[in-house]
């Protein structure tokens, strides 16, 4: 079995960051959203990925050389940003008709790899939502399997969305339905989609059982990854020995990255500051600080700080993007 990994998107709604960084890189608790997923995707056996890298891509590939050496990657890219169903067709010749799990490169969820990876079924990660228009939808028979999917629809007929992962036994089939709703031009709001392809599929006969996730992490805008930040740093009870720094609180959870040097400063809590980063006199809660950040004499709440900035003076909510530097006295 093989994963695919598309990391292509633009990340247009976590801009600043976006600009220097993928969203997919973004920290987040500790780790970054598509170690997360490799981590757990590694865990229940799968050694061989397939990245779908767009901007920035090379960022991508090298993180993975460096951070995740002991896996099989390979790297292609999707240079027109024509959505999730183009991006996944064009890892059509590596797969060679392997079956495929699929995990959206910018969401963390939390379920049983293994019984997945396991079950004699194609299957598909739903999750009970509120307002289901903004997202793929499925319609689940009394026997756990997915009678219909539709992508964003005006009037749901469910309140279940698919949250992005999907293990495709039949994968030879899910790649002429790509091929075919590309060539026939087959556009859902404006994008050749992943969820036309499995209809595609289900209407060949294919038999996907739904799966629902525990929890579902989205780090696809400041909001939710602030939120999603929290949540995990919560669960996995993150905290840092305030006596590693000089004259300062650390109020859990928090995660503190390698190298990192803190005087005269309260830290917390939901807060990750990224490795060798610099704080002085400075209270930050509920905020991400990339690395190599220097901040100085500043209150941050509700913030994300990209990495090698420096910022000083003054209480904010901010939202800056790598290699910035910004005076607030």
């Amino acid at each position: 079995m093989k994963a695919i990994i598309p990391v292509a998107g633009a990340g247009t709604k976590l801009r600043p960051q976006s600009y220097t960084q993928p969203k997919a890189l973004i920290p987040l608790a500790g780790k970054t959203v598509l170690s997360f997923i490799i981590d757990q995707l590694k865990d229940a056996g799968i050694e061989e990925f397939v990245f779908i890298v767009g901007f920035l891509g090379d960022k991508i590939s090298d993180y993975v050389k460096e951070h995740h050496p002991d896996i099989q990657a390979h790297y292609v890219s999707q240079q027109e940003r024509r959505g999730i169903g183009h991006a996944v067709n064009l890892t059509r010749n590596i797969v060679e008709g392997d079956e495929v799990f699929i995990s959206l490169g910018d969401t963390i969820c939390e379920y049983d790899v293994a019984a997945v990876l396991n079950s004699p079924h194609s299957m598909i990660g739903i999750r009970k939502v509120d307002n289901p228009r903004d997202f793929g939808v499925a319609e689940i028979d009394n026997k756990g399997f997915i009678e219909s999917v539709v992508e964003k629809p005006h009037i749901p007929k469910s309140n279940m969305a698919m949250v992005g992962i999907y293990k495709i036994r039949e994968s030879e089939l899910l790649f002429e339905c790509l091929a075919s709703n590309i060539r026939k031009g087959l556009l859902t709001h404006g994008e050749f989609n992943i969820t036309d392809a499995l209809h595609c599929m289900i209407g060949n006969g294919v038999q996907f059982e739904a799966f629902k996730v525990d929890n579902w992490f989205d780090a696809g805008n400041k909001e939710t990854l602030l939120r999603s930040n929290a949540t995990l740093l919560r669960k996995y009870k993150a905290t840092a020995d305030p006596s590693q720094f000089e004259n300062t609180v650390i109020v859990p959870p928090v995660s503190i990255g390698n190298g990192c040097v803190i005087r005269n400063s309260i830290v917390g809590p939901n807060v990750t500051l990224g490795e060798n980063t610099f704080l002085d006199q400075s209270i930050v809660r509920n905020s991400i600080v990339g690395a190599f950040s220097n901040l100085f004499d500043i209150v941050l709440e509700h913030s994300v700080i990209g990495s090698d900035s420096s910022v000083k003076g003054e209480t904010r909510s901010l939202n800056i993007g790598d290699n910035t530097s910004i005076d607030l006295g």
